[in-house]
């Protein structure tokens, strides 16, 4: 026996040593795989496509749960026999990226708006690449037994390629299209997001009652009134049923007086207010879909940087939120303002990373007709096509989906894939130009220029699955979609999983993957969620330098149930490397105790109370087995780890210290070849949660004659 295990386990020598000799060996990639014959499921592949993580900064608690669960399911269908790969990849990350280096650019003292857009490109991708260098490394160090020669980028050719041939699919179906819609803005970063992308926040503030001629309306907002000349009612409200719908009446506004306009809707919430409000189709999504309804004009008050427009009269050019008390004051002083209410609480919608009030404007931008794609995925989630775990994530999935809006897909940012399209200067109108050959409105004969905006990231990375196989003509696309596993974050049900379903099923024909399973948030020791500003985040990489990264595996994943979020703490984290070392020590005892046998050999005169021991483990792992085709990864380890301390080692090892003491020879014989056999057993069942110390110990059991990552799975 090597004098390795003279000394306690020492993990920063061994994973990243342990690592090259996983990566050399080539056994990530599926095509390297020995074949064993006769092995019914060696015929099976796997697949699982990682998440790509975001190239913009460094891996996290999350991400490191990501990697541990991934790769246990990984490793326990490669042992399995499967034909596996875990395809690799990073995202470039759109908004998420470009608002990061914004705040690098802040530091600076600079600004995006300053810079030209190339400049800015390739700052951000320069900046990109050198995060996703050092990312692929964090996640190599997490054990990570993806098959790197297929990796992908968001930003590579061929997955640009796919996303605009989707782009151009769903014109020629008639399910885009480019309109001038409500969208919701961040005047902070100047672009526009989906609904996703929206944070609904509840908010105390003032509401004022303003007389409005004959009607005394209720508002949050009285910035933007001053174009509002159409009131309307419910068509049912008795209060004022002697209003009829068009009827015009004269009366005093904030800048003098107007003619304002009877509408009868039924979208008007009655018991809000007095029953009757002004409408501002620019700035709300209900007062547009009103004007809609009733072919009425439409003005803009507010511009995109949140300052009032020129209608506003005096108050020109001041942000909203100074012009507000004094547009106020004026009410009052005209003898408008009615009454004002003091702690009125309302849910206003902010943006996602800055915070900034959401400011809604009518532009013109790409949307997607989502109803169509919906009611596919909808067909195959409740026929039981995709699995949901945990299920209540399906009933989530199937209500957002029913209700589902039309997707606006174009941002104004540099930092994406372009939107491959030109737009009428003369009529506003849009034309996908995949070849770049368009010079010509095919509508009005006007000048076309390239659209400057570009992709929702979770547009293309909606395309990720079938993308990152080489859809359609490749080999790994035949073998391997759809896909078998997509592992993420509940957090992201709607933004990424639900449209990867409906792009893959619209793209494809197949659902993208046969199963979804969702893990919670990593939350810090007293349970709260990390973040930078509670200075509570726990790197993965400075644990795994104190710990080892076999202990950090086996805190993130023991007791952590599908869906739930898991209080990870470093007390947890030095349980689990205490546990490494009782493993180092057990493996250092049998060997010591059993050279010389192998255990591939048969053995069977093994004695009555090693027979029952060794059937008690073979139950153990036929349980396992269940629990990990099941996906309950947090209760395999668990009985492994009691199992390991408290069977083996307690009990076990300890019996067998008698024995080789006091026992006959055939007594000895006996509990060496149990002794062996449960070694290799555990190093087996082990390998998909701890696979460093796992395979440091096989190297040395086989004299580096076989490698364990292969191993086929105990019988």
């Amino acid at each position: 026996m090597n004098g390795k295990f003279l000394k306690p386990y020492d993990p920063g020598e061994t994973e990243p040593r342990i690592y090259k000799l996983w990566e050399n060996s080539g056994f990530f990639n599926p095509d390297n795989i020995p074949v064993t014959k006769g092995s019914p499921s060696k015929d099976k592949n796997f697949c699982i496509i990682m998440p790509p993580s975001n190239a913009n900064g460094s891996l996290h608690a999350g991400h490191a749960l990501v990697m541990t669960i991934e790769d246990i399911m990984t490793r326990y269908k490669r042992m399995r026999g499967f034909r596996t790969l875990w395809l690799p990849g990073l995202d470039h990350a759109g908004f998420e990226t470009q608002v990061v280096y914004e705040k690098k650019l802040e530091k600076e003292g600079r600004s995006r708006f300053e810079m030209e857009s190339n400049k800015l490109y390739q700052e951000i991708l320069d900046f990109t690449l050198t995060n996703s260098s050092n990312i692929k490394k964090e996640i190599r160090s997490l054990g990570a037994s993806c098959d790197w020669s297929r990796e992908k980028f968001t930003l590579d050719p061929d997955i640009v390629k796919t996303v605009y041939n989707t782009f151009k699919k769903l014109e020629t179906d008639g399910l885009l299209y480019r309109g001038k819609r409500i969208v919701s803005w961040c005047p902070k970063h100047q672009t526009s997001f989906s609904d996703l992308e929206i944070k609904d926040e509840e908010k105390t503030d003032e509401l004022y009652y303003l007389k409005y001629g004959p009607f005394t309306i209720a508002t949050t907002r009285p910035e933007t009134k001053f174009g509002d000349k159409y009131v309307v009612i419910h068509p049912s409200d008795k209060r004022y049923a002697k209003y009829k719908d068009g009827q015009e009446i004269p009366l005093e506004w904030i800048n003098g007086p107007i003619t304002a306009t009877i509408i009868k809707d039924e979208a008007i919430d009655m018991n809000f207010g007095t029953g009757a409000m002004t409408i501002t189709p620019w700035h709300d999504p209900v007062d547009f879909a009103i004007a809609e309804r009733h072919g009425l004009d439409k003005e803009q008050i507010i511009d995109e940087n949140g300052k009032l427009l020129p209608i506003a009269g005096e108050f020109s050019g001041i942000h909203i939120k100074k012009a507000r008390p004094l547009i106020v004051d004026k009410l009052k002083q005209k003898g408008l303002l009615e009454k004002i209410e003091t702690d009125y609480k309302h849910i206003i919608r902010t943006c996602y990373k800055c915070g900034t009030t959401i400011e809604p404007q009518i532009r013109s931008q790409w949307f997607i007709k989502m109803r169509p794609l919906a009611n596919e995925a909808l067909k195959k989630i409740n026929s039981g096509d995709i699995t949901y775990i945990p299920e209540y994530y399906k009933k989530i999935t199937i209500q957002w989906l029913q209700n589902i809006n039309d997707w606006n897909i174009s941002r104004q940012i540099v930092w994406g894939i372009p939107i491959p399209a030109k737009l009428c200067n003369t009529c506003d109108d849009g034309f996908v130009d995949l070849e770049d050959k368009m010079v010509k409105c095919p509508k009005c004969g006007g000048e076309l220029i390239q659209d400057r905006d570009t992709f929702d990231t979770w547009f293309s990375s909606g395309q990720w699955p079938f993308a990152t196989l080489g859809y359609p003509d490749s080999s790994d696309f035949k073998d391997f979609y759809p896909t078998d596993i997509m592992e993420t974050a509940g957090e992201i049900i709607f933004f990424w999983v639900a449209r990867m379903i409906m792009l893959g099923l619209y793209v494809t024909g197949k659902i993208p993957f046969k199963t979804v399973y969702l893990h919670g948030l990593v939350l810090d020791a007293k349970g709260e969620k990390m973040s930078k500003s509670k200075g509570n985040i726990i790197n993965p990489l400075d644990i795994t330098a104190k710990y080892g990264t076999d202990a950090l595996r086996m805190g993130l994943i023991v007791g952590n149930t599908p869906g739930t979020s898991l209080a990870l703490s470093e007390d947890r984290i030095r349980g689990y490397k205490h546990f490494s070392n009782k493993i180092w020590n057990i493996a250092r005892f049998v060997l010591e105790n059993s050279e010389g046998l192998s255990c591939d050999e048969h053995f069977d005169k093994y004695e009555q109370e090693d027979v029952k021991l060794y059937q008690e483990q073979k139950d153990l792992i036929a349980d396992i087995v269940k629990d990990m085709d099941n996906f309950c990864f947090y209760i395999a380890a668990e009985k492994i780890y009691h199992f390991v301390w408290h069977t083996l080692a307690d009990k076990i090892i300890e019996e067998s210290k008698v024995i080789f003491r006091n026992g006959s020879e055939i007594e000895k014989l006996s509990r060496k070849h149990l002794l062996r056999h449960t070694l290799k057993n555990i190093l087996i069942i082990l390998h998909p949660f701890m696979p460093f110390i796992t395979e440091e110990i096989w190297q040395e059991m086989t004299a580096g004659k076989s490698m364990l990552i292969i191993q086929e799975w105990v019988k």
